[in-house]
């Protein structure tokens, strides 16, 4: 009986053993860390020789970096976007430049030499290079002009970059582990951490914690190999020192006035002009006028227009402006042209030091999209000499909309004395529907979206001394601009009813004659109060007027009382 029981009680303990081996198996292979490694070229998704990824702070970007002879670069791209957006390349010329307060410092593409105004400098690298058509900035030129800190790193090839240094977490690994791509035993190695080794905490959770490695690898460890976080403190880098972009603001409200020279025989309506202009303090002549793509304007400029001015007590801020002479002109050949910006600026600062101006005020007006960085350009190139000279740099720009980004009100904001908001346009000749010229929301968002970028006591809003008279006739609309007392010579003519307007703070009218509806949104006295009024809200530095002749004298009252406040 007990041979019989004995062979049966080892099966037994055959079958416990094996299903406990195989159960142990399962087990072992469920809770097992894999020694599996992760591909990194995959991982950082490496694309052939001298491709470098690029970990920006604690994030793995999109944008690729170059690596050519040892020397790491970014596209241009790439550097407007998260570094520094003065750098401005010349395809035509074949030149990056970077504009600081007094100088342009200028390389050749494919040059290792740059020139400024000290002289020339030989760099131990390509400051820029071309692969194909996208341009490439090594890193340690784009450093020169921007605080950041980079590491560089191989196998695979890798940029370590860093901006911010706000207090991070850290934490050292109690023991040896590893860097997985995911939370879990199971996920790939991408490295192998030795005790002791500092990680950078990213996001802590229940088990596992997202982190980083000092030379950017990102991952994840499992919390029971970590010692206690604790707060590090980067030490930033300030190895460069921004230039600052000293300003000619003056140090009371500017109340300007346009005045309309359409020949050299138009500087004799000076003295009507400003006949009843009370508290006026700059007057801008349209003098100079874009006339060819070479860089060459028409000049209406007058040394005795001047000199009557300053006796009057105004300064003089000569408009120069592109409308003109429209048709015969293109804006993108004239200021993508490094040669042609420089002829256009010695010609208008040449201007401004033989008549003695004191100012000059750009009207560049429908800069395309893809010309705006040309623009900017500009406006950072004239503002050199100007800034040398004691001459006042104003721009004017539209009330700012999506579609006028480029215009990049944040950098004129930087560079040049005064941003004018051309607070009006809101309805124009050619306009859908008839409307308002200067509503008051159109204008209080136009100055609120500028002083977001821009300093206040630097924004000046421009405001009309013109209506608009609406006309629609069997479906077609059109209009006329007409100055103040016209407008109300037209309404009285035709027993218009005006009411005030809530929405527009204006007075409305209208009226139908001959199957025709006629409109009228009025700029008056009490329009442009409230205006001012919103001026005053948002402490900027000043108001304009288009244009000197259309306005009624009593505004001037009005203007006065928003001067002395």
């Amino acid at each position: 009986m007990k041979k019989k029981i004995i062979p049966v009680l080892v099966a037994i303990v055959l079958i416990i053993l094996i299903a406990g081996i195989s159960i142990g198996m399962k087990i072992w292979e469920k809770y097992s860390y894999t020694k599996e490694r992760a591909d990194l070229n995959a991982y950082f998704n490496i694309s052939g020789e001298g491709d470098v990824a690029i970990i920006l702070n604690n994030e793995m970007m999109e944008e690729r970096a170059r690596l050519y002879d040892g020397v790491y670069y970014l596209d241009l791209d790439t550097v407007h976007r998260y570094f520094n957006d003065r750098f401005y390349e010349d395809k035509g010329e074949q030149l990056l430049l970077y504009t600081v307060p007094d100088d342009i410092i200028r390389t050749e593409i494919g040059s290792s030499e740059t020139v400024s105004k000290n002289g020339a400098e030989t760099l131990p690298y390509t400051a820029a290079r071309y692969e194909g058509e996208t341009l490439y900035i090594a890193i340690d030129y784009v450093k020169r002009y921007t605080n950041f800190a980079y590491e560089g790193y191989g196998e695979p090839d890798r940029l370590q970059i860093n901006t911010t240094w706000e207090e991070r977490q850290v934490a050292n690994a109690k023991k040896d582990t590893a860097i997985r791509v995911l939370g879990g035993v199971k996920s790939e190695i991408l490295e192998d951490v030795q005790v002791g080794e500092s990680l950078i905490l990213l996001e802590q959770m229940e088990t596992w914690s997202k982190v980083k490695s000092r030379d950017g690898i990102i991952g994840y460890v499992e919390n029971k190999h970590l010692e206690e976080a604790s707060a590090e403190l980067p030490i930033p880098v300030t190895d460069y020192a921004e230039p600052e972009y000293t300003s000619l603001t003056r140090d009371h409200k500017i109340n300007l006035g346009w005045h309309v020279v359409a020949s050299t025989a138009g500087n004799d309506t000076l003295e009507a002009a400003v006949a009843n202009a009370k508290g006026l303090n700059v007057i801008s002549p349209t003098w100079f006028k874009l006339s060819d793509n070479d860089g060459n304007f028409t000049s209406f400029a007058s040394q005795s227009y001047v000199d009557k001015a300053h006796g009057m007590g105004l300064e003089v801020w000569g408009l120069v402006e592109n409308i003109e002479y429209k048709d015969s002109i293109d804006m993108y050949a004239i200021l993508s042209s490094t040669t042609t910006r420089a002829k256009l600026i010695d010609g208008l600062v040449n201007a401004a030091l033989t008549y003695g101006l004191d100012g000059i005020n750009v009207d560049f007006e429908q800069i395309s999209m893809d010309c705006g960085e040309h623009y900017i350009e500009f406006i950072r190139e004239l503002s050199i000499p100007c800034r040398a000279n004691g001459i006042v740099l104003s721009v004017d720009n539209y009330v700012p909309t999506g579609y006028t980004d480029h215009y990049d009100r944040e950098e004129q904001g930087a560079v040049a004395d005064y941003v004018i908001v051309m607070g009006y346009d809101e309805h124009y000749a050619g306009s859908p529907e008839a409307g308002s010229v200067a509503s008051i929301n159109f204008v209080e968002e136009g100055i609120e979206k500028t002083v977001a970028q821009v300093p206040s006591n630097k924004v000046i809003n421009a405001i009309p001394f013109y209506t608009r008279i609406w006309e629609t006739t069997n479906g077609e609309l059109s209009s006329q601009a007409v100055g103040m007392e016209m407008a109300e010579e037209y309404i009285n003519t035709h027993n218009m009813q005006m009411e005030w307007d809530d929405t527009t703070c204006q007075n409305y009218g209208e009226y139908t004659e001959g199957g025709s509806l006629y409109q009228i949104w009025l700029e008056d006295e009490e329009s442009i109060e409230v205006k001012l009024n919103i001026m005053e809200k948002y402490q900027i530095g000043g108001v304009a007027s288009w244009r000197l002749g259309y306005e009624k004298p009593e505004i001037w009252d009005v203007i006065g009382t928003y001067l002395a406040r």
